[in-house]
């Protein structure tokens, strides 16, 4: 379908972020030989990477239907884009804080339940009552992933050297404060108490997307020093 002017203004400039960002990420990382570190820069790409190709479904409009009872349409790439970025998210904070993979798997499987309930939230047609009640169960998956991300995660990169747990610390904050205002948005937005309108509801996701993850992603691969630390002393607990 197609998308209105003052909506797709804000999607096609998400769609040119995440690509620039890609494109900077993958330039960033193109003579990197160490494998370990390689992966870094695999996983922040394809966050970009996919977060581009979203953008570019929602702004060219197969991204978006129009579901009952709904007076707006439901951008269901958005959720699509959620379910795949926000894990590789998690991924590039627990590799740098070395948390077990009982640890990750913890977080990926909170993280996939918050956004498929939060998508079911969208799409119920019920009525606010069952949006609502969705919205409620992702935000409770929401906070039992901070738990781990505040405690556990944290917890183990605190075992790293100094400048491994700062920069840690600073992007865990980053994915803290951004990540708390998506369901707040959503709340008051076309698919919750319909409170903003659905053009400023796309300009602030736009920039909460870029945000938590082209920006995640600069914060961490131009921090080069301290991801030759995180490498070393992966090699030599591997000794």
């Amino acid at each position: 379908m197609a998308v209105p002017e003052s909506e797709s203004l804000w999607l096609w400039l998400g769609t040119a972020g995440m690509t620039l960002g890609t494109l900077a990420f993958v330039a960033m990382g193109w003579n990197e030989q160490d494998e370990q570190k390689q992966t870094y820069y695999i996983v922040t790409i394809f966050i970009a990477a996919i977060a581009a190709t979203s953008y570019f479904s929602m702004a060219s409009g197969f991204g978006v239907i129009n579901i009952p009872n709904h007076e707006e349409p439901i951008y269901w790439a958005r959720y699509a884009d959620w379910l795949f970025t926000t894990p590789l998210l998690l991924l590039d904070l627990a590799l740098l804080a070395g948390a077990s993979r009982n640890t990750i798997f913890t977080l990926v499987g909170l993280d996939a339940a918050m956004i498929v309930t939060g998508l079911g939230g969208a799409l119920a047609t019920e009525g606010m009552a069952y949006r609502l009640a969705w919205w409620g169960i992702s935000c409770g998956f929401f906070l039992v992933l901070l738990y781990f991300l505040v405690g556990k995660l944290s917890a183990a990169a605190a075992e790293q050297s100094g400048d491994v747990a700062q920069l840690f610390g600073t992007l865990r904050n980053l994915t803290l404060v951004l990540w708390t205002a998506y369901p707040i948005v959503w709340l008051i937005g076309t698919e919750g108490l319909g409170l903003v309108g659905i053009y400023p509801e796309t300009a602030i996701f736009m920039v909460l997307d870029l945000s938590a993850k082209v920006g995640f992603g600069f914060l961490l691969l131009r921090s080069h020093t301290v991801l030759d630390q995180v490498t070393t002393g992966a090699v030599a607990a591997g000794d």
